[in-house]
């Protein structure tokens, strides 16, 4: 966006849409991953029913938890990282 709140430009619109597009799938994907790998166990063998509760329980918490600190973590970083309004130009005075 320009340094004056000028309308966003297309190429920027694009950016961000991709960028949300990412945050999604890498979140999705981490958070599926993290609960094959808790609950995995409990839903592929035998387990104590304890135990198996336990495992698919955590695997339900930490998906969402997960998968939230994922999305704002690489939109964070996203929005970190804006470059200069001009090319060549490292800081807005120059």
């Amino acid at each position: 966006m320009s340094g004056h709140g000028g309308r966003r430009t297309q190429a920027e619109r694009d950016a961000i849409t991709v960028e949300i597009g990412y945050a999604l799938f890498s979140a999705g994907f981490a958070a599926a991953v993290v609960f094959g790998a808790v609950a995995g166990p409990a839903l592929l063998f035998r387990l104590p029913g304890t135990v198996e509760w336990l495992l698919i329980r955590a695997g339900l918490v930490l998906v969402p938890v997960l998968f939230v600190a994922r999305v704002v973590s690489v939109l964070l970083r996203f929005a970190g990282a804006r470059q200069p309004s001009q090319p060549g130009r490292t800081n807005p005075d120059s």
